[in-house]
């Protein structure tokens, strides 16, 4: 389905990167920050744990930050060393202590969606809001599963958004049921939130798990803070089942680099003609878009992976990169490094099953669309994909981020391959890796 076409983003005169091209093949080991998927998940259940946890290599950026902030306006004592990334918190010992609170999600899809559902498990009035682009975000099906476990939520301007007011009173427990929700960000918030229910939760997702991989991730955190969650993915569904009352218990909690900005680094050496190296992520990582490899070695990289890291190589001497047909519904966040990797392989590459891109930052499939069009690839848009099909000689241009951290840094590999390509606000990449551009160079620098 055509998508609409973006207004560009108005932005200072310098407040933009201008790319370098590789100057040759590059070849290096780079070490990432945390997690933000699993920061955000090891926060909550600290903040609600008996005892003190210590989280290392946490992400400090602006979701974390937004939801540190959050937790501290419920009562949560939070101490953070932004040097080291690490960061204390004095658990709860329960539910929030803070009877009345406003807390401020910005555009964090997990803080505004986690935070509903912490807030529910309390008592008092709480009211949650977010940027623009949060109020556009669909909130509605995890407002209804809340209200049908005893929670009172008034939406403030639309139904199914925010604004919201949650009147907490607690929450019951019981059998609710999620049908193929629009993002598992849905049933992770009421994963976290479910052991400090009067009673057990049972949930069923119906219908083909969206981001299968994240609701993993939130049981294995939960698992390590101490909670047992019983669960069964099937092709058609999932099943929960958290017996309640439990509780977290504080502990020390290493958090693992982020799988997803660690694509656009692996990309980066199959690009170039070199390899690169991510440490801190292997074979027993949580994350599922640490599978980006496998799609890469699809496409012709050579790829190795141990329990301390991941490595991709370019294909061999005289052999392209290959265009490929891929489902990428278990790991959305790399849609926009394979799309850009695609505008460099052989033939076309054929992205299905992630319509849920278009309730994330960004409609980022229509932003693709729009942002790949401009440096000459043929791009057939769908309701939940896209083909791209590569052009002879990329064309360098502007590229507009829209608010987006993974347009700016998946854009980033055109800039290895071509010059004459801007991206537009850098600045947006604080969202999940301040020091993206920085780290970058960095990397680029390391050449031959």
């Amino acid at each position: 389905m055509p998508g609409r076409t973006f207004p560009p983003i108005t932005v200072g005169v310098m407040d933009v990167y201008r790319c370098n091209p590789a100057t040759g093949p590059i070849n290096a080991t780079v070490e990432l920050p945390g997690s933000k998927s699993i920061t955000n998940r090891a926060l909550v259940a600290a903040a609600f744990a008996d005892g003190n946890s210590l989280l290392s290599n946490a992400l400090i950026a602006e979701d974390t930050e937004l939801m540190i902030s959050a937790l501290r306006s419920l009562g949560i004592a939070i101490t953070v060393d932004a040097h080291a990334c690490v960061v204390e918190v004095t658990g709860g010992g329960g539910v929030p202590p803070a009877c009345d609170a406003e807390l401020w999600c910005g555009n964090a899809g997990t803080a505004a969606r986690f935070l509903t559902a912490v807030v529910s498990t309390g008592q008092g009035q709480f009211e949650l809001d977010g940027d623009s682009r949060m109020r556009e975000r669909p909130l509605g099906e995890l407002l209804d599963v809340l209200r049908s476990l005893g929670a009172g939520v008034e939406c403030i301007a639309g139904e199914g958004h925010l604004p919201i007011r949650v009147h907490a009173r607690g929450l019951r427990g019981g059998h609710v049921a999620f049908d193929t929700p629009a993002s598992s960000q849905f049933v992770s918030a009421l994963l976290l939130a479910s052991p400090y229910a009067q009673g057990d939760v049972l949930i069923d997702v119906e219908g083909p798990p969206t981001s299968r991989p994240y609701m993993s991730m939130t049981t294995a955190v939960m698992d390590a803070f101490g909670v047992v969650v019983l669960q069964q993915f099937e092709t058609d569904g999932a099943k929960f089942v958290v017996a309640a009352p439990q509780r977290y218990k504080g502990r020390t909690y290493a958090i693992e680099p982020d799988a997803s900005n660690a694509t656009y680094f692996l990309a980066a050496g199959a690009l170039t003609g070199g390899s690169v190296t991510v440490t801190g992520l292997g074979t027993a990582s949580l994350q599922g878009d640490c599978e980006f490899a496998a799609v890469l070695a699809r496409m012709g990289c050579r790829v190795e992976r141990t329990p301390d890291f991941i490595k991709v190589s370019a294909p061999p001497s005289g052999h392209r990169l290959k265009g490929i047909d891929v489902d990428l519904n278990a790991m959305p966040d790399t849609v926009q490094t394979l799309a850009v990797v695609a505008l460099f392989a052989e033939g076309p590459t054929v992205i299905r099953n992630v319509g849920n891109l278009r309730v994330k930052e960004t409609d980022r499939l229509s932003a693709l669309r729009t942002e790949l069009t401009k440096l000459g690839a043929t791009v057939e848009e769908r309701s939940d994909g896209l083909t791209i099909s590569p052009p002879q000689r990329i064309t360098p241009a502007t590229i507009d981020t829209y608010l987006d951290h993974r347009m700016a840094m998946s854009f980033a590999l055109a800039g290895l391959m071509c010059a004459g390509i801007t991206i537009k606000d850098p600045r947006c990449c604080s969202k999940t890796m301040p020091d993206f551009f920085q780290r970058w160079e960095r990397m680029v620098a390391r050449t031959g």
